[in-house]
């Protein structure tokens, strides 16, 4: 039950207290504040267990960003998409810089290959990022090339709108990385099941 909340949560346009509601006409009474603690506790496990799952990711990484307020301050959302729409990783900055986007791309190539085509606009930031971490893809910056990953921002948008308000850099990169990976995650929420010990770190929090 924590799981398909929290997979719902993630997925579709729901605020805490319509999420709630759901669970309260299912005979599931669960307070909203104990629904945002089972989402950022359990977001990151359930990303990873996705992880696996997921499709291999492709060699044309489009890559992009946008922005949100947190805590009424913009914050800045790195993301990059490959050619079949898969969201490949995402990172949350204070700045948008050179050491913010350099940090994306590492990160995103800790754990998927090298492409061998980048495709960002014109931003400065993003080239000097594309030379110093991958240099040997091919680096495109062709009007209306990077269509998709802008495209996929309304996804995101869409998603935090009704939320109305975060508040804290950790509930939004929890939140915006588990919306990425929640399009996978239905056959974790369905199957996975933690190991003894998985989630033993802190005591699952108490519902209402």
């Amino acid at each position: 039950m924590i799981l398909l909340a929290v997979r719902w949560y993630l997925r579709f346009g729901l605020s805490y207290r319509d999420l709630e509601e759901l669970l309260a006409e299912r005979g599931i009474e669960v307070d909203h504040v104990t629904l945002y603690r089972w989402v950022q506790r359990f977001t990151p496990l359930i990303a990873e267990a996705a992880r696996p799952r997921r499709h291999a990711v492709g060699d044309r990484w489009f890559v992009d960003e946008t922005y949100v307020k947190v805590n009424g301050s913009w914050r800045y959302v790195y993301r990059a998409v490959d050619q079949h729409g898969q969201v490949i990783d995402v990172l949350v900055a204070a700045r948008r810089d050179t050491p913010a986007a350099r940090r994306f791309f590492a990160r995103a190539l800790r754990t998927h290959q090298s492409p061998e085509e980048v495709t960002t606009d014109k931003a400065p930031a993003l080239a000097l990022a594309v030379e110093a971490t991958v240099p040997e893809a091919r680096h495109n910056t062709e009007r209306y090339a990077n269509n998709p990953v802008e495209s996929d921002h309304a996804r995101l948008k869409a998603r935090l709108r009704p939320m109305r308000r975060l508040k804290r850099d950790r509930s939004a990169a929890v939140i915006i990385a588990g919306h990425a990976s929640s399009r996978t995650s239905y056959t974790v929420t369905t199957s996975w099941a933690p190991t003894p010990g998985h989630i033993s770190a802190s005591p699952p929090p108490s519902t209402s």
